[in-house]
């Protein structure tokens, strides 16, 4: 048996011990993702948005990756989160929002608030439940799921009023097996609606399942609440509540950033219109100079012409009758008056009056708009 010793004497020179792997956070590709999401971060809290335009899918899987590396790592400022939006097709905006996502599992808990009580019985109710209440041809289902369905839009319209919120007479037509309620916040109205949610079930465990909806669900984002095993539908309400609210805040963030484009777009109209306006009027005197131009052409060739004609005249003089040079003078005379008409530097040119551009004379000048508005 060779002993270890034999076998590095054998070999020459004592093999070199394997190196350690560096850290993950220590390698290339790492520093440089690190670098560019502190770069990003440091944009977004001074410019307040980043937009990325036609980017390749490359560059956009490498964008995802530099927003996951800021989240992991903390780097995101306290009390805000990073968002992605599509912009421009297949662009990218990223900006900074307030709190962290109501998707975190840290605000799992937080998004229910406190519970929402679910009245017993079914008296003193919300007008527009009481009118659900009496409408026969909704929430058509087992008197007992019927009842509990109307106690839970209940509880859901008596929390949304305490809030501040307004309840008003659902605007989406349901089946006969659906009923809800609109609750506005921030002038969005968002249905919640109860039904049964297996009507055909044989099973009497299914066939007493009620599902609650919230309509219009954003991609990605929760609008359907069932029983469970660790959380009732009457538990829910808090959850549901919640996710109306931060609907209502994206939906106020996104109106506000549609205001504030429409009015960049406006700026942007105005500022094109002024140099559309500018083009079409520099159009019109540039036509009155080229008008000018043809006019004096025409007058210097029937002026050099006159000058020839009286050369001529003079050498026929006494070789020709004088009927004949008397007609040719007139001629002359005549020619004379109509070539100073015509030349517009007979007088002194002055600054041609310009008139309000038509849509058709901005058009040619507008790229990428309209005469008529932004």
């Amino acid at each position: 048996m060779i002993d270890d010793d034999s076998r590095v004497a054998d070999s020459g020179e004592p093999a070199e011990p394997a190196k350690p792997r560096s850290p993950y956070s220590e390698r290339p590709i790492a520093r440089a993702r690190q670098a560019k999401a502190q770069e990003l971060i440091e944009r977004l809290v001074a410019e307040g948005r980043v937009r990325i335009a036609d980017p390749d899918d490359d560059e956009v899987d490498e964008w995802r990756r530099v927003v996951n590396y800021a989240k992991r790592h903390g780097l995101e400022p306290a009390g805000k989160r990073i968002e992605k939006v599509p912009y421009g097709g297949p662009g990218l905006e990223l900006f900074l929002t307030e709190g962290p996502h109501p998707n975190a599992r840290s605000q799992r808990q937080k998004a229910g608030g406190e519970p929402v009580p679910v009245p017993a019985r079914l008296g003193y109710l919300h007008p527009v439940v009481a009118a659900l209440k009496d409408d026969e041809r909704r929430l058509v289902m087992p008197s007992a799921l019927r009842r509990r369905s109307l106690l839970l839009l209940q509880g859901l319209a008596a929390e949304a009023v305490r809030r501040g919120y307004e309840v008003r007479p659902a605007r989406s037509s349901f089946f006969p097996r659906e009923g809800g309620v609109d609750v506005t916040v921030d002038g969005f109205a968002y249905t919640v609606s109860a039904r049964q949610e297996f009507p055909e079930s044989t099973n009497p465990e299914r066939s007493a399942r009620l599902v609650v909806e919230l309509a219009h669900g954003l991609t990605g984002r929760p609008g359907r609440w069932r029983d469970r095993k660790t959380r009732t539908l009457e538990e829910a309400l808090g959850v549901i509540l919640g996710e109306i609210e931060a609907r209502a805040v994206e939906d106020t963030r996104r109106r506000q950033e549609e205001q504030q484009a429409r009015a960049e777009r406006e700026v942007r109209w105005e500022a094109a219109m002024d140099v559309a306006k500018k083009q079409a009027i520099r159009e019109q005197l540039a036509q009155v100079l080229r008008e000018e131009a043809r006019g004096w052409q025409e007058s210097a060739a029937l002026s050099a012409y006159c000058m020839a004609l009286e050369r001529r005249i003079g050498e026929l003089d006494g070789a020709v009758d004088e009927s004949t040079l008397d007609s040719a003078r007139s001629w002359l005379e005549w020619a004379r008056e109509y070539v100073k008409s015509i030349d517009p530097l007979s007088g002194l040119p002055g600054m041609p009056h310009t008139r309000e551009p038509t849509s058709e004379e901005l058009k040619p000048h507008i790229r990428g708009w309209i005469p008529h508005g932004p």
